[in-house]
Formats: structure tokens, C-alpha cells, sequence
């Protein structure tokens, strides 16, 4: 089994407030005409204490949100800026959500509980600050199956139907309305550094590295705080890039003020998962140049993270940070290696060794139009003599394969029995809409939730960053 998540008592933080007035405006959540539950993930609830709730205290703190007792009095819309589709605007912050609570899980981890949807705040510019429900079920599919997978993200902590019709251009119209609420590793980007970097504010940037490394690294600050941080934040996002490849997953919009600086995914709009390893897949309909397509996803993230370099320029001379991000390439590539091995089930050699036999394993998967999914289903359980495999184009990785001895873990889980791969492409995600929005099934949803809960038990825990 994958290591069980740590139970936790309640234990509420407000350690954000300690950044200042100017990086967050208080706000008030909408005033909804319902609140039906739809979705809560318990099994995150019992880490952070919260799990024991009654659907009518979910509703109270989730829906109405009534403060925690002891975390935010009122709930924080941050600022921030950032660079949108490598455009820089420095007229955005937290339009449709905001930071509702903080709280500590087993670990002793410092979260947040952030949300989508919950209304205007000063930041909303002429959007409605709302959520369409459709958009927070695709977020709960998104965040289950890249937690099983592997991937560092949030987790859709609930999501309540609110009974307002909304009017989207992108989406048949009128549609229904949610509030969604998230449990992240922090909700601060790399974005809010170069707000404070834009206004030369050095006592806000000094406090964000300072909060960044104490209460989100667990590091106290040494003799170079802010090429410390950039360090970290460097290793943590080469190694999602690469998680991102490996789970064949296209996020869409990898803007900067998307960029956690713990390297945890979050904010899931235009998400795609890709069917076949195609460099050229975007999701969002709106990436006419392909910026952020499947295979420039690590190119996007090293470039947003050299704007946090850029930012912490305010703070720092400009050597100690290029040498932590030109460490970006070769931690992207081991990562890629060493999260492609644990998805198969092998134990990885050298190194360039084993990137050779990666490299000839998506060649071969670009060659045949072999699904990625079903790719790593037939390889962990050995079927690769069967049709399909015996191309010209498998050759070189079977040939290879004898140089890598299984791990064993979980080999005999049922997973890797049945007929067909865990996926999660666009179809499957529009039909399971289709149920609920014809005919208010949810069924479909569950059941696919159960399913990728499977599939990550049977996968096991990702292999640790570095």
C-alpha cells in the first residue's frame, strides 16, 4: 500500500499575517442561494484534524465560510503579479478566491485552505468570482489523479454546488455554480515576489524569503538567504516538470503567479492529459503559439522560475543566483529518470544508462501511437512480447530492459491484473460531466475516484526530490 496519510488533530495557524497589511486585502466570502455538498475528501480532512465534521459544519466552514476556530479571522485575497503567457501584468491578485484558513497536518507541514469561486474581491476586475461546477469537478479529477500518479499538488478539499446559473463564454451557458476549496503546501507563487520586486518593497521580499525558507522549507536562513530559496525552489520544480512528462499531464497555463515556490501544482483551469507522448499537445484552446504544450512544460517552468531570480535581484548580486538556476537542466533530467523508472516498476543503473533506455522507451512509444497509460501497464506486468511491442520501434528499449532488475514493490497488486490502464482523457471527463449535469448522477464520479485511488495505492509512494 501507498504509506497511509497521518492523522492529525486540529491544530490552526495565522502565521501569514506576519507578511503585513499590503499583501493581502481582508475580504468576504458570496453570499450563496445553496449549499449541497458534493464532494469531501476525508481522507485529507483526518490529516489536518477536520474529518470528524458533520455535513452541517462542512457546509458552515466550506460553503459559508465560518471561520475556523483559531486560524484567519477573515478570509486574505493575495496580491501578486506575474508574467501571463510571458506578458507581465501587474494587475492581477486573487480575483475568485482566497485564503481562508491555515493549519498544520500530522507531518507538521504548514497548509492553507485556499478557494475557488467564493466571490468578488478587489482583484476579481469585471469577472464574476465565480465557479462553474463543471470546472470544480474537472479540478477534483485533475488533483486525484495527480496525486496518484505521483505528482506534488493540492488537494480538492471540497467542492459545494452553490444554485447560481452563470453565463461563460467557453461552455454552453447558462451552467451551474460551485465553491471549491483546496488544501495546498502554500499559496504563495513566484508571483508575489515579483509584486514586491515591481514596488522595490525590500522589507517584503526580505519576509517572503524568510517565511519561504523557515515555514515552508523547515530551513533556517544561512549565509545567502535568497540563493538558498531559489535553490529549493529550483530542485522542487525541475522534479515536477518532470513528474508533469511522466504522468503525461499538459497543465495549460504555467503563467508565473501559477508557480507555488514549494513546486506543488495547483490551479487546474486547462487541464489536459495527453493520450499519446506528443510534445505538441496543448490543453488550453487559447495557446495559439503552443507555449506551454506538452513537451515546452519544462522549458515554461525554468523560465518562470528565472523570473523569480529576476525578482530576488532586489535582495541579491546576480551570480549566486545563476548558479542555482543552471542546476535547473540536470536536476529536470534525473528527475525525469528517476520518476519514468518508478512508474515502471524497475530500479534505475547509471544514469546515462538508464536516460538512454527512457530516451528509446518514448521512441518507441512515439513510433507505434502507443498509448502512455497502457505503455506503463504492459511493462510493469511484463506483457511486451504481445501485439503492439513487436515493432522495429521496440526494439533498442527491449533489448535494453534486460539491463534493469523490477523493484518488486506491489507487483502483485490486482492493478496490474486487470484488462485496461487507469486514464484520464477528455472523453471520459466529458461524459462524467454529462451524467451530472443531465441527470444530477454522480455515480460516475465516485466510482472514478475509487479507481484512481486504486491505481496510486498500487503504484505506491514517488520517489523523493534530489
Amino acid at each position: 500500500m501507498r504509506t497511509p496519510l497521518q492523522a492529525s488533530k486540529f491544530r490552526p495557524e495565522t502565521l501569514i499575517t506576519g507578511l503585513g497589511d499590503s499583501f493581502a486585502d481582508p475580504v468576504a466570502a458570496a453570499d450563496f442561494p445553496q449549499t449541497i455538498l458534493r464532494f469531501r475528501n476525508d481522507r485529507h480532512a483526518a490529516t489536518v484534524g477536520l474529518a470528524d465534521l458533520s455535513d452541517e459544519e462542512w457546509i458552515a466552514h466550506f460553503g459559508r465560510f465560518r471561520p475556523l476556530s483559531g486560524s484567519l479571522p477573515q478570509p486574505l485575497a493575495l496580491r501578486y503579479h506575474g508574467h501571463q503567457f510571458q506578458v507581465y501584468n501587474p494587475d492581477i491578485g486573487d480575483g475568485r478566491g482566497f485564503l481562508f484558513a491555515q493549519l498544520r497536518d500530522g507531518a507538521g507541514r504548514l497548509l492553507d485552505l485556499g478557494t475557488k469561486g467564493s466571490g468578488q474581491t478587489p482583484w476579481s476586475r469585471s469577472g464574476d468570482g465565480r465557479l462553474t461546477l463543471k470546472g470544480g469537478v474537472r479540478e477534483i479529477l485533475a488533483t486525484e489523479m495527480l496525486e496518484a500518479l505521483g505528482v506534488n499538488t493540492s488537494k480538492t478539499f471540497s467542492l459545494i454546488e452553490t444554485g447560481e446559473q452563470l453565463y461563460r463564454g467557453d461552455e454552453p451557458s447558462p451552467t451551474r455554480s460551485a465553491v471549491l476549496t483546496r488544501l495546498s503546501h502554500s499559496h504563495i507563487r513566484i508571483g508575489s515576489f515579483q509584486r514586491a520586486a515591481y514596488e522595490r518593497n525590500e522589507a517584503l521580499m526580505q519576509a517572503l524569503v524568510t517565511y519561504a525558507l523557515e515555514q515552508l522549507y523547515g530551513e533556517a536562513p544561512g549565509d545567502h538567504p535568497p540563493a538558498q530559496l531559489l535553490g529549493r525552489v529550483v530542485e522542487r520544480t525541475a522534479d515536477l516538470a518532470a513528474s508533469y512528462m511522466i504522468a503525461g499531464f499538459v497543465h495549460g497555463v504555467l503563467n508565473s503567479d501559477n508557480i507555488n515556490v514549494t513546486g506543488e501544482s495547483f490551479d487546474y483551469g486547462p487541464w489536459r492529459f495527453t493520450p499519446q507522448w506528443d510534445a505538441a499537445f496543448t490543453a488550453a484552446y487559447f495557446d495559439y503559439q503552443g507555449l506551454y504544450a506538452f513537451g515546452r512544460q519544462a522549458e515554461a517552468i525554468h523560465w518562470d522560475v528565472a523570473q523569480l531570480a529576476v525578482s530576488l535581484r532586489l535582495l541579491s548580486e546576480a551570480p549566486p543566483l545563476i548558479e542555482q538556476l543552471e542546476r535547473f537542466p540536470d536536476l529536470y533530467g534525473q528527475m525525469l529518470v528517476k520518476r519514468f523508472f518508478w512508474r515502471l516498476g524497475l530500479m534505475p543503473a547509471g544514469q546515462d544508462e538508464s536516460a538512454a533506455f527512457v530516451q528509446a522507451t518514448v521512441q518507441g512509444m512515439i513510433e507505434t501511437g502507443t498509448q502512455i497509460d497502457r505503455f506503463f501497464l504492459d511493462w510493469r506486468h511484463g506483457d511486451i512480447r504481445g501485439e503492439g511491442y513487436d515493432a522495429e520501434a521496440w526494439r533498442p528499449a527491449r533489448k535494453a530492459l534486460s539491463a534493469f532488475q523490477p523493484t518488486g514493490a506491489r507487483a502483485d497488486h490486482a492493478y496490474w491484473r486487470q484488462g485496461a490502464p487507469c486514464s484520464m482523457h477528455i472523453d471520459e471527463v466529458e461524459a462524467i460531466w454529462s451524467a451530472i449535469d443531465r441527470d444530477d448522477d454522480w455515480g460516475p464520479l465516485h466510482a472514478k475516484v475509487a479507481a484512481i485511488r486504486t491505481m496510486g495505492d498500487a503504484l505506491g509512494d514517488a520517489p523523493p526530490t534530489g
